[in-house]
């Protein structure tokens, strides 16, 4: 018999927060006109390449944050549980392929962050403020043992991203 009152690991983790959407809005608003300031001063290429390693080191830290407040310790499991706060509010359309204990694969139909960030002009660097938080987060969150293979993504054009999360029992070359 069940306990009703059993919840998945990572669901504590997830209590208090709000939709990774609306945080990547906020987040957005505030890095935007930072960002164009380091683009006037220091240039494109100088601006984007700071702002992808603080990105990384921000999802290498919600990982951590995230990790911190699940019960039990973190598993390939807690990590699929807490993609409904990237899911929240419509933000993804996916389609699961598989969920076991060693993959999580599934593909992003539509992407809100992609019509979020295009929205407020912010297109051309989407891709640093989101999608480059995908392969280290998992970092962060469980241990270089959790791997993402990704080819194309919405926010570059493609018509869906292909998320496959793999499981390997010895640690993968670091991503940090």
């Amino acid at each position: 018999m069940t306990d009703t009152n059993e919840r998945p690991k990572s669901t504590a983790a997830m209590d208090g927060e709000i939709g990774i959407l609306a945080r990547r809005r906020i987040e957005a608003g505030i890095i935007a006109p930072i960002y164009e300031e380091m683009r006037r001063q220091i240039g494109e290429e100088k601006a984007r390449s700071i702002l992808d390693t603080a990105i990384r080191q921000a999802a290498i830290k919600a990982g951590k944050d995230f990790a911190a407040k699940t019960p039990g310790g973190t598993t390939l499991r807690t990590f699929q549980e807490l993609q409904d706060l990237w899911t929240q509010d419509d933000a993804l359309v996916i389609e699961v392929t598989k969920a076991t204990d060693e993959e999580f694969h599934y593909n992003v139909k539509r992407c809100r962050y992609a019509e979020t960030y295009r929205e407020m002009c912010l297109g051309h660097i989407g891709h640093l403020l989101s999608c480059n938080r995908d392969g280290v987060f998992c970092v962060g969150y469980y241990d270089p043992r959790i791997t993402l293979e990704r080819t194309q993504t919405v926010m570059e054009g493609a018509s869906h991203c292909d998320f496959k999360y793999r499981f390997h029992e010895t640690p993968q070359e670091s991503i940090e």
